[in-house]
């Protein structure tokens, strides 16, 4: 590409002719294409030269911000082909071709027809190109080039991050550092001064200063007084064109604030102050308030206050509130105005957070004198004593005297003083008090084991003057008295085994007592007195107020009494003392080897005997088997029919149930002697054979008086010759029921009722050692052995 207005011929005038040519595009700049021929001479061979490139790209530059009427003129195209006549046909293409720049196709000349801004964007890439308008061929290949966007002032500098707060400590050194501001221009940084920003400040002199290339606040006095002034408004100005005439400009607020240091110290208002205090005032309680004005806030103007000296330090002390940095002033010690009636202290008040820069200023602390007035108030009575304890016996008469408070006028008027107890509680209604003297006594009779203690309140107050009225509290102490018998500590559960031996501990009874151990721990434990020995049990007094209780026999049988009672006299040590008597409840129980209890309830004979649950079901199922086959044995038997006549050999055997054992050997034939009795006698003498009658049944030994008057003999042979002589009577077999024993056996019966009262000199207890097969059987022969020795 080539300028068309100049030839260049040499490389200096290249160079100069390429920056006219770009100055004059800004304007109307063109850019020529020319084309590379070679001519042919008749009759000479063809020389080939190397063709130039026909596009060399450039750039045109086209002013933002155009408001012209007509389409902004940016530039040229033309290509060497162009011989004017309109053949070339030029194209334009890229960003904005065809709506934002367009080209006169004939001509190549480019227009701008919107408004464009720099800060949006700032160059356009397009492709240009020259094709011949006939045969639509390029008549060059495409050629790429740039339209910049020239920047204009059209932005102003802005502050983005104000307005801005900061702070700064007061009496700080001048030009110190108090904030860096800093302002964007849009515009173009590399062309022109467009953004070339310059500070200032409009606001805010001579107390503080902006440097104009940088931005940074800085203080511009001495010892700036947060106490005199302490917010500060700034203005802070941005200027662009370096400042020059016709820059546009922007502004922020910079709010300063100055900090506090502890640069003042407290002051007292005054120098002396006077304070009233009435001699009433309670110990610990505040009686008034003094402060010191420091002009610093926070930390810096927080002080402590003390007393330094005075003739009051010991009875007053002061303390200071953080919150409302005042001296609190408390009492220590009662006042009386009748001993004392002024006090004088010395305060100070410091500052307790020191900045040794401003020591120069002063002693950061101040004093001052507070001169105390005592005031002189009718005080109530005073007591004595701060409290009273007192102490009178349970049961006591009614108006007993239990104690005396005191109290006096503290005045010097000394008046009259009133008792009463205070009605505000339950207790006084049990006490009664004499309103001059101050003596309490009893109102009803008190029992130590429901209440120990009783706690009142005595009030005084002056005749002249009921309203001031002073409390003392007073404890009334119960005295025990021995009212109460020992009783056992608990219901006791004793068991004793059916194998123990005598001498043998079965429990350890204790016992209780609602006095105190005054009157009620020493215990001693005895047997009932009034009763006869007991053979079964003893008591032991171990001395440590318990007592055991001690076997006496050697066995225990369940089957004969299972459950003994034995009275215990329990008396305590108390003066005089007193006693009760309790029952034990002792159960006889089975007891394994080693001691554990296996059960304390009567059991059948079978159970005593070891038989396990299997084999009392087998038993009890052969049982029902046999009544089974009875049964049918008897219908099978009545449904058979006997014969008239029954042959010789038709021998039946006697069938003999016993509910007794025989008498010997002679009895041998046996009839029920009721048979030969009146009914009426016979059921008389007939005896349940589950219980023990109350009279003593009848033995061979000991006959009855109306059996004594009946042959027994005469009738079984009467009733024997009958049998034999009926000949209508078949010889069957008889059973026959016998309601007592023989008595010619020279052997004795053999029965085994009330076997139990034969005395043997045998001794069963070998059984004992033969193992547990013989653990039932040796326990048996013990308990009958044990009841025959009791």
């Amino acid at each position: 590409m080539r300028i068309t207005s100049t030839s260049c011929i040499c490389p200096v005038l290249v160079c100069l002719c390429f920056v006219q040519r770009c100055y004059g595009a800004a304007h109307h700049g063109s850019i020529k294409v020319t084309r590379n021929q070679t001519k042919h001479i008749e009759g000479e061979t063809e020389v080939h030269h190397r063709p130039k490139r026909g596009w060399v790209w450039n750039q045109f530059f086209v002013l933002e911000e155009h408001m012209g009427p007509d389409p902004q003129y940016v530039g040229k195209l033309h290509s060497n082909s162009d011989k004017g006549d309109g053949s070339v046909k030029y194209i334009l293409t890229g960003e904005g071709a065809g709506t934002i720049f367009i080209i006169d196709d004939t001509t190549g000349d480019i227009h701008s027809t919107k408004s464009l801004d720099r800060e949006q964007k700032t160059h356009y890439v397009l492709h240009a190109q020259a094709i011949d308008r006939r045969t639509n061929k390029p008549l060059e290949p495409e050629s790429e080039f740039i339209i910049k966007v020239q920047d204009i002032n059209d932005n102003a500098p802005k502050f983005t991050d104000g307005p801005y707060i900061v702070t700064v400590p007061e009496m700080s050194e001048m030009g110190t550092s108090v904030l860096q501001v800093t302002a964007t221009d849009a515009d173009d940084p590399t062309y022109g001064n467009s953004a070339r920003v310059v500070y200032s400040i409009l606001q805010g002199q001579p107390y503080f200063s902006v440097d104009p290339k940088t931005g940074v606040i800085r203080t511009a006095l001495h010892n700036m007084d947060r106490e005199a002034r302490e917010h500060y408004s700034v203005v802070i100005q941005a200027k662009d064109m370096a400042g020059q005439v016709g820059g546009l400009s922007g502004s922020t607020t910079v709010n300063i604030t100055l900090t506090d240091v502890n640069d003042n110290p407290p002051r007292f208002p005054q120098k002396h102050y006077q304070l009233y205090v009435p001699e009433s005032a309670q110990v610990g309680s505040a009686v008034g308030k003094i402060k010191a004005n420091d002009a610093d806030t926070g930390s810096n103007a927080d002080m402590k206050y003390t007393i330094i000296n005075g003739d009051g330090s010991g009875v007053f002390s002061i303390s200071t509130d953080k919150e409302t940095r005042e001296g609190i002033l408390s009492l220590k010690k009662p006042l009386n105005y009748e001993k004392k009636k002024s006090y004088t202290l010395n305060i100070e008040g410091a500052n307790t957070h020191l900045d040794f820069r401003f020591s120069h200023l002063g002693p950061f602390k101040d004093v001052t004198m507070l001169k105390i007035i005592v005031g002189d108030v009718d005080e109530p009575p005073l007591f004595t004593m701060p409290s009273y304890v007192m102490e009178v016996y349970e049961n006591a008469m009614i108006g007993t005297p239990v104690g005396t408070v005191t109290a006096q006028d503290p005045d010097a008027a000394n008046s009259l003083v009133r008792y009463f107890i205070d009605h505000n509680t339950e207790e006084e209604r049990y006490f009664t008090i004499d309103a001059s003297t101050g003596t309490i006594k009893t109102a009803k009779i008190f029992d130590r084991e429901e209440t120990p203690w009783y706690n009142i309140t005595v009030a005084a107050s002056e005749i002249d003057n009921p309203g001031l009225v002073s409390h003392v509290p007073v404890g009334v102490r119960i005295l025990d008295v021995n009212d109460n018998p020992p009783e056992l500590a608990r219901d006791y559960d004793v068991v004793v085994c059916e194998n123990t031996k005598p001498g043998q501990v079965i429990q350890t009874i204790t016992a209780t007592d609602r006095d105190n151990s005054a009157n009620g721990a020493r215990f001693h434990f005895s047997l009932d007195e009034g009763l006869s020995l007991n053979p079964n049990f003893t008591l032991r007094n171990n001395e440590d107020n318990t007592a055991s209780i001690l076997t006496r026999r050697r066995r225990y049988s369940r089957t004969t009494q299972d459950v003994y009672y034995l009275p215990v006299l329990i008396s305590d040590g108390g003066v005089p003392p007193l006693s009760s008597s309790s029952t034990l409840t002792i159960r006889v129980c089975a007891c394994e080897r080693d001691g554990r209890v296996r059960t304390c309830h009567a059991e059948a004979f079978l159970s005593s005997a070891g038989l396990s649950t299997g084999a009392l079901i087998a038993i009890l199922l052969c049982i029902v088997i046999l009544l089974a086959i009875v049964v049918l044995f008897i219908t099978l038997r009545r449904s058979k029919k006997e014969p008239l006549i029954i042959s010789e050999e038709d021998v039946r055997e006697n069938v003999v149930t016993y509910d007794d054992e025989g008498g010997g050997e002679e009895d041998t034939e046996a009839f029920d002697i009721t048979a030969l009795r009146n009914p009426s006698a016979a059921e008389e003498l007939k005896y349940r054979r589950d219980v023990r009658p109350e009279v003593k049944p009848l033995s061979r030994h000991h006959p009855s008086s109306s059996l004594d008057s009946i042959d027994v003999q005469e009738f079984i042979k009467q009733r024997l010759a009958e049998a034999d002589l009926d000949p209508s009577v078949p010889p069957y077999d008889s059973l026959q029921t016998y309601a007592y024993e023989g008595h010619r056996s020279e052997a004795g019966s053999i029965s085994s009722l009330d076997s139990a009262t034969t005395h043997s000199d045998q001794d069963y207890n070998y059984l004992g050692d033969w193992g547990p097969e013989f653990k039932k059987l040796a326990e048996l022969y013990g308990e009958i052995e044990s009841e025959r020795t009791t």
